[in-house]
């Protein structure tokens, strides 16, 4: 087995970031954003766009988190099914996420081609496999409904069509939504800091935000800001770090569970080979809770990625969950048995304990956090959506009409010492579904 892979991300061996703000922190701005990721960056980019004096501040580097990490797959849906949203929300509001949903992948492409950012953005659409009859079954009631309550046409794809879609025969089946894009995110999150950059915002890395406490200045009530690089006193603040979200933030810090997730890539394969992997170049993924999801890179690598560890990356858990996935693509691509892997990396998600995005003002502290996996595009959204109400405008956002509830019993103070026993769960329920 090939094991002498790089531990690094492959797509920021394929860019390079830009240069953030120098010198010194000013005295104070009128909005401060924390972490320089797609929620703050494309916040930023709004905000400054509106000419609005705003200061992106990040504990590491631009897009150092899950925003350059992930598998560029900007999808529509939210991770919980229709059916599940409709019963706990309500078919009204159901629909307004839902289309919210895809308002966020006409967003990216919109700043895309507005920015000239050059990512490799393209509506290849998804393709969601059944690793069960019973999950295939299923896809069928879900167009159905998406169809007559959303107007949006999902196609399901029969076992005997499969290979059509995809060069491995352990499916029972799969569906496919052709609105769904791919992006190289590494690229893309370049893309929004020039961007925001270019309109004005201001970006300051390796400025870790230790508290945030309100107060007054010059008449001006607002939140005064300590970092490791000093004090800054803003009327509004906007907190974009989604599963990085610490201990400067405590009340948001104990609603977000950070799960680890991780990917590797192959070597480039061959033109014939990427093509019997994956005939149309989908984003694909299946269909259990314990997911794998993957897709072909630009040059032809398969990136293969899942929840081989529920905790956060590390050094260990980077190289234990590279050995996982590596079992795992081979038994999806028996193809790839010999095919050398030359990258492993992870990233920290950001889920709620209702797994869904939310998006509002906490201690008069705005946020827009918890994507489940679907940050790309909706991050891009709810920080665009959230520059706008810190304006004074814009249209209302659903997730905020959803109540935000941490765990039971107070259980929980940030650190998720339970993930151990989330994942047997998880590894249960796709045994028993």
């Amino acid at each position: 087995m090939p094991t002498n892979f790089r531990e690094s991300n492959y797509w920021l061996t394929t860019t390079s970031m830009p240069a953030a703000t120098g010198g010194e922190l000013p005295a104070r701005s009128e909005v401060v954003v924390i972490g320089a990721g797609f929620t703050g960056l494309s916040a930023a980019r709004v905000l400054a766009k509106h000419g609005t004096p705003v200061a992106v501040l990040d504990g590491n580097s631009i897009g150092w988190g899950a925003s350059s990490r992930n598998g560029g797959m900007v999808l529509t849906g939210m991770k919980l099914d229709v059916g599940t949203l409709a019963k706990r929300y309500g078919m009204d509001l159901t629909r307004r996420m839902y289309a919210d949903s895809l308002a966020s992948i006409d967003l990216v492409e919109q700043i895309v081609r507005e920015e000239d950012i050059i990512c490799d953005f393209s509506r290849c659409g998804h393709l969601e496999v059944a690793c069960k009859q019973s999950h295939f079954d299923s896809y069928a009631r879900s167009a159905e409904v998406i169809a007559k309550e959303f107007c949006h046409e999902l196609r399901i794809i029969p076992r005997s069509e499969l290979p059509a879609e995809i060069g491995s025969n352990i499916y029972f089946g799969g569906m496919v939504d052709e609105t769904s894009a791919g992006v190289n995110p590494a690229r893309y999150v370049a893309g929004l800091a020039s961007a925001a950059l270019n309109a004005g915002a201001l970006v300051y890395e390796n400025t870790r935000v230790q508290t945030i406490s309100k107060t007054s200045q010059n008449a001006a009530v607002g939140f005064d800001i300590t970092t490791s690089r000093g004090n800054i006193f803003a009327r509004d603040v906007l907190v974009a770090t989604s599963g990085y979200t610490s201990s400067a933030t405590p009340a948001l810090r104990k609603k977000i569970i950070p799960v680890g997730s991780f990917i590797i890539a192959t070597e480039q394969l061959p033109q014939v080979i990427a093509r019997e992997l994956s005939p149309r170049n989908r984003m694909i993924y299946d269909s259990k809770h314990y997911l794998y999801y993957y897709r072909r890179t630009p040059d032809n690598r398969m990136l293969f990625g899942g929840r081989a560890a529920f905790f956060p990356e590390s050094r260990n858990t980077v190289r234990r969950s590279a050995e996982i996935l590596r079992q795992g693509m081979i038994k999806v691509f028996p193809q790839l048995r010999n095919t050398k892997i030359e990258h492993a990396w992870g990233g920290t998600l950001d889920f709620c304990f209702d797994t869904m995005p939310h998006a509002g003002i906490l201690d008069g502290i705005h946020y827009a956090l918890g994507y489940a996996g679907h940050g790309v595009a909706m991050a891009t959204h709810l920080g665009a959506k959230m520059a706008e109400k810190i304006c004074g405008s814009g249209d209302e956002i659903p997730y905020a009409a959803i109540p935000f509830t941490g765990a039971p019993l107070g259980l929980y103070n940030g650190r998720p010492w339970f993930l151990p026993f989330a994942g047997a769960y998880y590894k249960v329920l796709d045994w028993i579904s």
